[in-house]
């Protein structure tokens, strides 16, 4: 990197965008994941309290989790609706890309992006809230599937977790389109022509040529999408029910409604652990690197 910055502007320019690229990491990612680690460890005291003979680290907070079956419920609940939302994402978002890297005009792929980009020029709580109107009992959705005859009586989509994955899908869609895009799209046409002049069908010629070739961008698409979903506060949140709870908002709770940064900090820490564990999962299993990722 700093090679490739010298090159185009100079060693001395090259330093200093390094130099603030390492401020940056220290000072607004290390130190407070480290400073959460140091108070997930110790336990929840009043300030003169602090310094004394109680504050020790300890796995209290860790503890509890596992000793409360409502919150480990819905941290298991978290994963697998996380891993949901993400493979909900790749099927939604692999046409998409693959129309726009193979088969649309640079016109037409210009203009869907414009499309796909447009929305997000607005806030996610905004956009979500409109999510919350379409999918309302009483709302657009539920009133044009009964002008169809479709449905007797209107629907509670928002009383489970389909509107949340409904809202997950649509809010993260981006981040696995255009890596998908970015991957395909170098893919060399005349690889899908020699595997359908070989009489290869659609599906083959996907399954053999197209997903090998985008394993980067799928591997990079589900990290990102994964990690967002499960980090995901604002969509359950305003399209969730008492229900179907998410994770984070039990980690909100702890810190904004009861006090307890301590064991709020564990529970956060934990969902960290958890999104690196699937992200080395994830590589694993597409065989790729982080410098495949990085490209």
């Amino acid at each position: 990197m700093f090679r490739q910055l010298s090159e185009r502007f100079g060693r001395p320019v090259a330093m200093a965008i390094l130099t603030l690229l390492g401020m940056w990491l220290m000072v607004m990612v290390t130190l407070p994941q480290l400073q959460m680690i140091d108070y997930s460890f110790r336990p929840n005291l009043l300030p003169a309290q602090l310094g004394g003979p109680e504050d020790v680290w300890t796995l209290s907070n860790y503890v509890t989790l596992f000793n409360n079956e409502i919150h480990r419920a819905i941290f298991f609940k978290t994963l697998w609706s996380s891993v949901l939302v993400t493979l909900l994402t790749l099927v939604v978002s692999y046409p998409l890309a693959y129309y726009l890297a193979k088969v649309a005009t640079p016109r037409q792929a210009a203009l869907c992006i414009l499309l796909l980009i447009i929305p997000f020029w607005i806030n996610e709580i905004l956009r979500t809230y409109s999510w919350f109107i379409i999918l309302a009992f009483r709302g657009p959705l539920n009133e044009i599937l009964l002008a169809l005859g479709l449905i007797d009586r209107p629907i509670r989509f928002l009383s489970g977790d389909g509107g949340v994955m409904v809202g997950m899908v649509y809010a993260y869609i981006l981040f696995m389109v255009f890596p998908l895009y970015n991957a395909i799209e170098s893919l060399d046409d005349n690889q899908i022509r020699a595997a359908r002049d070989l009489g290869a069908g659609n599906v083959r010629t996907h399954w053999r040529i197209v997903i090998p070739h985008a394993k980067p961008g799928i591997a990079t698409g589900c990290i990102m999408t994964f990690m967002l979903a499960a980090g995901s506060y604002a969509v359950p949140a305003l399209l969730g029910s008492p229900g179907s709870r998410w994770f984070t908002q039990i980690i909100y709770n702890w810190f904004f409604e009861g006090g307890n940064w301590n064991q709020g900090a564990a529970y956060a820490f934990l969902l960290l652990v958890l999104c690196i564990g699937f992200m080395s999962l994830v590589m694993k299993f597409f065989k790729v690197g982080l410098g495949d990722i990085a490209k």
